[in-house]
């Protein structure tokens, strides 16, 4: 990207800020300090968009997250140290049997995992070879102000195509449950959407890393309104654990009870749209279109309480009771949870 093409890029963002700040209802949070100038935010942008790059990841026959996510996964990592180290969003390298980065003057490089957080969802990475770009420092989610303009950049994943960068801004911050048993305290939501997410990097206008890409969601602002945008994995929940990743490939937090179901809220219920393959869910009986209304006997209307209840136990696998309204019939179900970690194949180099 050339430094005039990042300049309209700015120019076309800072519109797109204005013109949306009124019906988001962001023009209240605004920040109030004068921005930088924008000479100094163009150099910090072209120094941060170098330091991304693209990952191509091929997972083994039988690998139990292919079902979901695919024997090959493309997607995009920023280089985060000087001895090459790659943050990227972990799904993209569950189960990896091979990596590869692709930098932007298209050369492709052997990588090898280094580490998965399946609580936070962050992925590290590392060329085999040596990676001649500069790192990105990391910054803080909390210092960013609504409605601020900021930049997602996505690295070559290819020969011969080259990767884009996107004037986003950020139109929310707020916990987030997904539908995979997850759930973080804090998150950054962006407008408008970008399509090539995952582990796309976004960047302050420091050309600090703030988040990493994780999903498209059709609720950005929140408030059940629909406003499509992206989920970002804020780098607040990396810098805790970065130490503990890089020396075990995983951290504590991630060896929690799984009970293998995907699930939503509908009406104050959490009900279950899928169940995973040989999963303690699976074996149990439960079914697609099951209400899950209580956890041990603790209710739960809330993904995040259905969550924080199946997690809140020192032995991941442990038995688990649930209360399910399943058709007609109320149902109490106990199955034995498992470790998620134990269950999927160790990236290659963890």
């Amino acid at each position: 990207m050339s430094r005039q093409g990042l300049v309209s890029l700015w120019f076309s963002g800072a519109r797109l800020v204005l013109t949306l700040a009124l019906p988001v209802a962001i023009t209240a949070q605004a920040a109030t300090t004068a921005p930088a100038p924008i000479p100094s935010r163009l150099e910090a942008f072209s120094r941060a968009h170098a330091a991304v790059v693209g990952i191509r990841v091929s997972v083994a026959d039988g690998a139990a997250s292919s079902e979901t996510l695919g024997r090959e996964r493309v997607g995009s990592g920023v280089v985060i140290g000087k001895d090459g180290m790659i943050l990227t969003i972990g799904y993209l390298m569950l189960e990896a049997q091979s990596i590869q980065i692709v930098t932007q003057d298209n050369k492709t490089l052997p990588a090898q995992a280094v580490a998965y957080d399946q609580a936070t969802g962050f992925g590290l990475v590392k060329t085999i070879l040596p990676l001649d770009i500069n790192p990105v420092g990391l910054g803080k989610l909390d210092e960013v102000d609504m409605g601020e303009a900021l930049m997602a950049a996505t690295g070559t994943q290819s020969q011969g195509t080259a990767g884009d960068v996107n004037m986003v801004h950020l139109v929310g911050k707020r916990p987030f449950s997904g539908y995979w048993e997850y759930h973080i305290e804090s998150a950054a939501f962006t407008s408008p959407p970008i399509g090539n997410h995952s582990g796309a990097p976004l960047f302050n206008q420091r050309g600090e890393v703030i988040g990493i890409g994780s999903l498209l969601v059709g609720d950005a602002i929140g408030q059940n309104r629909r406003f499509p945008g992206n989920m970002f994995v804020p780098v607040d929940l990396l810098k805790p654990i970065l130490a503990e990743m890089q020396q075990t490939g995983s951290t504590r937090s991630s060896h929690r009870p799984w009970i293998g179901i995907s699930s939503t809220e509908q009406e104050g219920r959490v009900k279950i749209i899928r169940v995973s393959k040989d999963s303690p869910a699976q074996r149990a009986g439960l079914e697609p279109g099951d209400l899950v209304l209580a956890v041990d006997g603790y209710k739960v209307a809330t993904l995040e309480e259905l969550y924080k209840k199946l997690w809140d136990r020192k032995d991941p696998d442990g038995e688990i009771t649930l209360t399910v309204l399943q058709g007609a019939d109320l149902k109490t179900i106990r199955l034995q949870a498992v470790d998620r970690m134990r269950t999927m194949r160790k990236a290659a180099g963890i």
